[in-house]
């Protein structure tokens, strides 16, 4: 069954910023985007990571776009089935982007998250409950409300500045679980993933003023463990953001905590029209950015 990044619906969530492309050979999906201010398209993966079901046939997708895309740029799951030398068989741009902090269940928990975050979330699990969402849909104005405040206190724009209806089709995905911290009666943090085979990815979450206080986040993310110790084996908590490994900053601390391995992803890039491109970055700057010609351009992955 198509679940979570690799189902249609997800994909249709970012059609405000481009025509989502099935890719029928490798089972992934592409971003299609007009180029600002020519009549050229290219294509990202989606946000936050590109999945497909066959990496082995990837090759063949990019191949039946020369002529249609001049580029397309993507993040790897880091569960592909996939090494870096097919990666560079496939990509002209192949770089180990971030490492991203996962849970192995076939360890015990208690063999691996840190008592300190134990300790924590025993605390908070004291002063709210936190409960397994049996329909993730109904919640999607709390969800609106939170990431509200998420957006704020972290200035988010652009593409993962999902709207309304892009939120309310994630919410609809197959393999979306939701756990919702709750206090007084009150949501104060909702921590959403999705399950693709046996792998449980951390998507989006977020929590109100009062969930921080509380240290909701220690809650949800206790209880996400313990729910899914046994019914998937991986459990990917994510990396930092930006480019930097900065696993001493608080995000860090917080998430290895957590976990008991990391898996590399990798920024891809491929020119699917050479002339194209090249004719697009003509008299610009040198840059390590790609694609070079969207520099400064708004809504990049």
């Amino acid at each position: 069954m198509t679940m979570g990044y690799l189902h249609p619906l997800y994909a249709e969530s970012f059609k405000e910023f481009g025509d989502p492309h099935a890719l029928k050979h490798s089972g992934g999906w592409a971003l299609e985007r007009a180029i600002p201010n020519t009549d050229r398209y290219d294509a990202m993966g989606l946000y936050p990571l590109f999945c497909c079901s066959n990496w082995s046939e990837l090759h063949r997708d990019l191949e039946a776009q020369r002529g249609r895309w001049v580029s397309i740029a993507l993040v790897t799951d880091p569960f592909g089935d996939y090494d870096q030398v097919m990666l560079e068989k496939t990509f002209d741009v192949v770089m180990p982007y971030k490492d991203h902090y996962v849970a192995d269940t076939s360890v015990p928990l208690e063999k691996f998250v840190s008592k300190s975050h134990r300790s924590n979330a025993r605390r908070a699990l004291r002063k709210l409950d936190v409960e397994v969402c049996t329909n993730p849909a109904s919640y999607v104005d709390d969800w609106i409300k939170l990431y509200g405040v998420l957006a704020q206190k972290h200035d988010i724009q652009g593409l993962t500045a999902f709207s309304r209806s892009a939120f309310e089709k994630q919410l609809q995905v197959p393999g979306m679980v939701m756990f919702r911290a709750v206090h007084n009666g009150e949501t104060v943090g909702l921590d959403l993933w999705y399950v693709q085979n046996d792998v449980a990815q951390g998507h989006l979450v977020a929590f109100n003023d009062q969930g921080y206080a509380l240290s909701a986040s220690y809650a949800t993310k206790w209880t996400m463990l313990n729910y899914f110790s046994d019914k998937v084996r991986w459990i990917n908590l994510g990396g930092l953001p930006g480019t930097g490994e900065e696993s001493s900053s608080g995000l860090g601390h917080f998430k290895s905590g957590w976990a008991n391995t990391t898996r590399k992803v990798y920024f891809c890039g491929r020119i699917l029209d050479r002339q194209a491109y090249d004719s697009l970055i003509k008299g610009s700057s040198r840059t390590t950015f790609f694609p070079a010609y969207r520099v400064g351009v708004a809504n990049e992955q």
